[in-house]
């Protein structure tokens, strides 16, 4: 059974990764901004206090986080070790010459670098979001962590590149054995469904820094 300190260090660890206080993370969250400060972590009667279940489920909708990275938070160990991960934004990603056919970032020319907690995933690189057509989730300038090993389920947030060049950032919505279903995460664009066959590549999104 996860503790009450493993919970909270949990919220804490997801908010340091994306750049925000525990007020600042329950704010982004549609929250009170006090619920997780740390004088509300132990009542006046001295009984822990825990977040609630609806709490954390707007914390990991706000983020684009999944509920097993809140538990791989849970399990981490303080400072975990960082790496580096090449960087291109997402309108130079619809470029072939910088992918190979498994999705695997090529290097040199129009790729950068940037510091990141080690998420273990060999194949994870970083895309910087341009335009405004994956508001409010998504904004320009933020930078998607994504990989093209993990595991994808319905529901996950995924960046897929079409053989003829194009780039979608949407959600999983349905998968069959000849196509996918993609949600729109902006209102005024609208859903995909796409065809296997045209699909270069399709990485999930693992982490957001904004």
């Amino acid at each position: 059974m996860l503790s009450h300190e493993q919970i909270w260090t949990a919220i804490d660890r997801l908010a340091e990764r994306y750049g925000l206080s525990a007020s600042g993370l329950a704010r982004r969250a549609g929250l009170d901004a006090t619920s997780f400060n740390r004088s509300k972590r132990i009542g006046p009667d001295g009984r822990k206090r825990w977040p609630s279940t609806e709490s954390v489920s707007k914390v990991l909708t706000a983020t684009g986080a999944s509920l097993d990275d809140f538990l791989r938070l849970i399990e981490a160990r303080s400072g975990p070790p960082r790496t580096t991960v090449p960087l291109i934004g997402m309108t130079q990603a619809g470029s072939g010459r910088l992918f190979t056919d498994e999705g695997i970032p090529t290097g040199g020319p129009g790729w950068e670098e940037i510091d990141f907690p080690d998420l273990g995933e060999a194949r994870a690189f970083a895309l910087e979001v341009q335009g405004d057509s994956m508001e409010p989730l998504y904004r320009d300038g933020d930078v998607l962590i994504v990989s093209t090993t993990a595991d994808i389920r319905k529901g996950d947030r995924v960046v897929v590149r079409l053989e003829a060049g194009e780039v979608l950032a949407k959600e999983l919505k349905r998968k069959t054995a000849r196509t996918i279903e993609l949600a729109s995460l902006n209102a005024a664009h609208p859903d995909r469904t796409v065809n296997l066959g045209e699909i270069a590549w399709m990485a999930r999104v693992m982490w957001v820094r904004q």
